[in-house]
């Protein structure tokens, strides 16, 4: 497991997932842009929960591993499909190349693009 810190506050979650959400920072902050990402966490009773963070060019994220008691948090196809857009981002170098639609509430899937205004 991994801490990431972000923002003054810390949340727990995979370390496979701390590791492609940074390399996927990295990567957006190389062309200039954010993304919002949905993470699997687990808060300190042990909890699963969520936590959306937004990462970019003015990102501070640090992970480091953390000893705590819980199951290691999987999300295999989230590390995947962070893992392809940074491979995207740093092969074409352009927002679109990283954009990632959410189903959300109300949204159909597609109709809302991070990328938005740009």
């Amino acid at each position: 497991m991994d801490r990431i810190h972000y923002a003054g506050d810390s949340i727990l979650t995979g370390t496979d997932i701390a590791r492609a959400l940074l390399e996927c920072a990295q990567a957006l902050a190389q062309v200039g842009t954010a993304a919002t990402v949905d993470v699997p966490t687990v808060d300190d009773d042990g909890e699963p929960g969520r936590s959306e963070i937004l990462v970019g060019p003015a990102s501070q994220l640090i992970s480091s591993s953390a000893d705590v008691p819980y199951e290691e948090v999987v999300d295999e196809d989230l590390v995947e499909q962070l893992r392809e857009k940074t491979r995207n981002l740093r092969r074409y170098g352009t927002p679109d190349a990283g954009a990632v639609t959410h189903e959300q509430g109300d949204l159909a899937a597609g109709e809302w693009s991070d990328y938005e205004g740009i």
